[in-house]
């Protein structure tokens, strides 16, 4: 990869771009995720309640996957 760039600034940019990325593993997941569970409660309604309290709790650790690579993005950034 573009490792041995002359400036050494722009390895922090170029993994910082690469940190944003979970944010779109993360998308994928929570669309996934929701449209499993509107058809679950499409089939099953009388365990909405259910499916949508597990549906949240999967949807907000598939969250704080994007978050924590926000977080090494910006530390790239600003701090290195």
């Amino acid at each position: 990869m573009l490792i041995f760039v002359a400036d050494p600034g722009s390895n922090s940019v170029l993994g910082a771009a690469i940190a944003v990325v979970t944010g779109m593993g993360a998308g994928i997941g929570i669309g996934f995720a929701t449209s499993r569970a509107c058809d679950g409660i499409a089939r099953q309604p009388e365990v909405k309640k259910d499916i949508r309290s597990t549906m949240l709790i999967g949807c907000a650790l598939a969250e704080a996957t994007a978050i924590y690579g926000l977080l090494v993005s910006i530390m790239l950034i600003f701090v290195a």
